[in-house]
């Protein structure tokens, strides 16, 4: 049920760092190094949900490769050096979803990427923690197969944080994407939702406070 992300990047350190967080935020993850070994991975993995392509790769960039992402119907995130506006507007005017410039957050790359899968129709909606199951689409919450009733704002949170696993994020971070940018609250609201996840969902060792900052969920 997992969502299938092919990375195609040179670099085996940003592409090592990027399987990894990926897997980390529950993708699966397929590498490629090189234009070529990029049009070998289509042959086997057409059913891939979307592509991270670095564009200055060896033999076919990942310009030229657009086609072929195409032919598949695999959308497509740049994510490369190339700041210029000119590159940017190609990228973009080839099909590209989303462009994103290095160095990059990762978490914004995270939230590129959901968005991407959203606006696709492409996001496999089940999310999973240990024993518990979140059907994104029903906004039902499983337990050992058992409902569980969340709050509306505690759902988000907890799918905000299912979206995001191993990654710290801040309250002011948190009370912006689940609260809204209008919302004039205290950050102590965060703790008070945290705690009845906690409690609900019995992840009390998953969800980690991280001192000054905010909330991590481990798995």
């Amino acid at each position: 049920m997992k969502n299938k992300i092919l990375v195609i990047e040179d670099d085996r350190a940003i592409s090592e760092l990027l399987c990894m967080n990926l897997e980390a935020a529950g993708y699966e993850t397929v590498a490629a190094y090189d234009g070529e070994e990029a049009q070998r991975l289509l042959l086997w993995h057409e059913d891939a949900d979307m592509a991270v392509v670095d564009i200055m790769l060896p033999g076919k960039d990942g310009f030229a490769l657009m086609e072929d992402f195409k032919k598949k119907d695999i959308p497509v995130l740049y994510l490369t050096a190339k700041d210029d506006v000119a590159s940017k507007v190609k990228g973009l005017k080839l099909g590209a979803e989303d462009y994103m410039v290095k160095p990059f957050e990762m978490l914004e790359l995270l939230v590129r990427i959901e968005k991407v899968l959203e606006r696709t129709g492409r996001d496999r909606k089940v999310l999973m923690i240990r024993n518990i199951m979140v059907n994104v689409q029903s906004h039902q919450v499983l337990k050992d197969g058992i409902p569980v009733n969340l709050k509306p704002m505690e759902y988000d949170l907890f799918v905000l944080l299912l979206q995001n696993k191993n990654i710290a994020l801040g309250r002011e971070e948190l009370l912006k994407r689940v609260w809204g940018e209008d919302y004039l609250g205290e950050s102590r609201t965060v703790d008070v939702h945290i705690g009845q996840l906690r409690k609900k969902l019995e992840l009390y060792d998953e969800i980690k406070t991280i001192p000054k900052l905010g909330y991590r969920l481990e798995e």
